[in-house]
């Protein structure tokens, strides 16, 4: 017990530390919390050591901040908002492939290594993007909708990359494995059109009872958040999926309006323990023997990325401006990259090298991407200027 509080200690209160140093700068938690976990992991301080555990704990938040999401977003009742997200998440599944093609040839690798590298691509992170759109109130614009619904998109595509993965590890492959999914997909596009513009779903009045006994109303909302992930994980969807959809619903039942207040300090602490072991896994001392890789790649990837992404906005009609800040908001490797480089190193389908490199290339760009997007943010955001009377006035 001594040694679990002595660590649980030094880790609040490093993120103490860290938080109100990049307050101070203006800068998202989310880095305090990465650079907490690279501190106290068995690389450094040795604080924390078993970084599996943490992780797992940690993926909790990820089902908790999407199940919130699911409580706040506005379903869309326009076609072109669906649209959208589909035609750019096809182009950057291409545009995706291009790039590991070239990286590829030029590195030698065989055909599985350069489907991982595009599958790296992908995949953005869910949380460092939605903490953004939050916290600038543009998640319910047309613009965020369409960068959120593209994160949809990519958990839907997590079923058939972890299909395909497990096959190449050596696991049975199955129809039900490939159909079932699909047909779930379809099930939940039809549950969405038909609530879309419902304001209210009626619950027996049993439910009502629950409204003032909080002891009950926390059990029911961690019920249904962590229940729905469960089930979309058996069917072969990302539990992550499956606590959104449960948010969706919940958040049409006036009845359980206080939900949100019962697990709000739940999901921030889950979040932060999710980040934490994300630092956690960054090899330090596997990072300095290789650092000129996977500095290259880190901004390889958060460049390449930027771009790829800056390209498709525009193409979908946003402004230059919108275009860029949405290509940096989709700079990074996410969570679901981790996933399937575990899964493709346990399988034997890549090597340790690349399983390092890869791990400590998606640790830096979930890491750098943040300051990218703030930089960003205050260029697009600057007022455009103009030359009058031989004088640069800015416009108000």
């Amino acid at each position: 017990m001594n040694e679990l509080l002595w660590s649980i200690c030094i880790l609040s209160l490093s993120l103490l530390i860290l938080g109100f140093i990049l307050k101070r700068f203006n800068q998202p938690y989310l880095i305090a919390y990465i650079l907490a976990g690279v501190l106290l992991g068995p690389h450094i301080s040795g604080v924390f050591s078993n970084v599996e555990e943490i992780e797992l704990i940690g993926e909790l938040g990820i089902l908790l901040l999407m199940f919130f999401l699911g409580l706040e977003i506005n379903i869309p009742n326009k076609r072109h908002l669906i649209i959208k997200p589909v035609i750019a998440q096809g182009m950057k599944v291409l545009l995706g492939f291009a790039f590991a093609l070239l990286i590829g040839y030029a590195l030698k690798l065989n055909f599985k290594n350069i489907t991982l590298i595009a599958i790296l691509f992908f995949f953005n992170s869910t949380a460092v993007v939605t903490e953004f759109l939050k916290k600038y109130s543009i998640f319910n614009t047309a613009f965020g909708s369409t960068i959120f619904n593209i994160l949809l998109l990519q958990d839907l595509l997590l079923a058939p990359v972890l299909t395909l993965l497990n096959v190449w590890g050596g696991k049975d492959f199955t129809t039900i494995n490939v159909i079932l999914p699909v047909i779930v997909c379809a099930a939940i596009f039809l549950l969405f059109k038909r609530i879309r513009n419902v304001q209210e779903i009626k619950l027996p009045a049993y439910f009502t009872k629950i409204t003032n006994d909080h002891d009950l109303q926390l059990f029911v909302g961690l019920l249904v958040c962590m229940g729905f992930g469960l089930l979309a994980d058996s069917i072969g969807l990302s539990s992550a999926l499956g606590s959104f959809i449960a948010g969706v619903l919940v958040g049409k039942l006036k009845v359980f309006n206080w939900l949100e207040h019962s697990l709000a300090s739940f999901k921030v602490f889950f979040v932060a323990l999710f980040f934490v072991s994300i630092g956690l896994r960054l090899d330090l001392s596997y990072f300095l023997s290789h650092k000129d890789i996977i500095v290259f790649g880190t901004f390889f990837v958060l460049l390449s990325n930027s771009v790829i992404s800056a390209i498709i906005f525009r193409l979908l009609k946003f402004d230059w401006r919108k275009s860029w800040y949405g290509g940096a908001l989709l700079s990074q490797t996410g969570e679901f990259g981790i996933l399937a480089l575990a899964i493709a190193y346990k399988g034997n389908i890549i090597e340790y090298e690349l399983y390092k490199s890869g791990l400590a290339i998606t640790c830096l760009t979930l890491l750098f991407s943040t300051i990218w997007i703030a930089i960003l943010k205050k260029i697009v955001n600057r007022p455009p200027s103009i030359i009058h009377n031989g004088y640069e006035q800015d416009l108000q």
